[in-house]
């Protein structure tokens, strides 16, 4: 199993690890951490060379109840940090965390490579003919309402069966038009209570059916804090359980803040 990122094969038959770049002054674990160009490239440098594939960048704080930014706001803010990380980054594979079609355009022509949607083309219409024209390959994530109301009341039939509706639905659409490249991401937390996650991350594998590479975002995440009464600065723990768990499910790729203790994960699950 494999991607295109600008030319370059990503192959997966090792499980990869996308860091985690929050230009966001309220993001849920690092907000406002990395507001000037010098703490940037401090932290992108770290997580390259602590082994990160990928680099995902966003502007858009998704945490439950963040505030809406504009278009305009979250292209102010993500363009020239695309531009200062290609620029001294010429290896890079940055992908883009955005469910805006212009967002996702401006970002590829500055020299992204992935586009990562929260929304899974559900927020914006122009999203998939826009990956699509693009031909970059889309992670497709799956999130119940939006970030302002997701998790207020949750509720599902058989959330796994629904998810997987939902991907081969999402999936087919885009292979009509032609995108080849599409990674999904389950959504943990977005539209879940602890109880709908943890079946989720129980039932991964069956996600292997879609014959698609599978991402996980389980970083710090509050599933993983509030059952044993932590919090997210104290879940890095937490987090490489999960994340261990995930890869022995299917995932292919990890989305984290903390990018050593991913790539260490997968080592220990590769010895197995």
């Amino acid at each position: 199993m494999t991607i295109n990122c600008r030319g370059k094969l990503i192959d997966f038959s090792s499980p990869k690890v996308m860091g985690i770049l929050n230009v966001t002054p309220d993001s849920f674990f690092d907000g406002g951490k990395y507001k000037n160009e010098k703490d940037i490239l401090s932290q992108v440098d770290k997580m390259l060379t602590n082994g990160a594939t990928f680099i995902d960048v966003g502007a858009y704080s998704s945490r439950p109840g963040a505030k809406h930014i504009s278009e305009e706001e979250e292209l102010l803010r993500i363009v020239p940090v695309v531009e200062l990380l290609v620029k001294n980054f010429p290896k890079i594979i940055i992908s883009i965390d955005t469910f805006r079609s212009k967002v996702a355009k401006e970002t590829i022509i500055t020299g992204a490579a992935i586009i990562n949607d929260i929304s899974g083309g559900k927020m914006d219409e122009e999203m998939f003919k826009t990956v699509a024209k693009l031909q970059v390959p889309y992670i497709l994530m799956h999130m119940q309402g939006t970030p302002q109301n997701m998790q207020l009341n949750p509720k599902y039939h058989d959330i796994t069966q629904e998810l997987i509706s939902f991907f081969a639905e999402q999936i087919f659409k885009l292979r009509q038009l032609k995108l080849n490249d599409v990674i999904i991401d389950v959504g943990f937390g977005f539209g879940k209570t602890i109880e709908h996650n943890f079946e989720l991350l129980r039932k991964l594998e069956l996600f292997k059916s879609l014959e698609v590479p599978i991402l996980s975002g389980l970083s710090r995440k509050s599933m993983l804090y509030k059952p044993i009464g932590s919090s997210a600065k104290e879940a890095l723990n937490a987090t490489t359980s999960a994340n261990t768990i995930a890869l022995l499910n299917g995932a292919n790729i990890l989305r984290v803040h903390d990018v050593k203790e991913a790539v260490e994960a997968i080592k220990i699950v590769n010895q197995l």
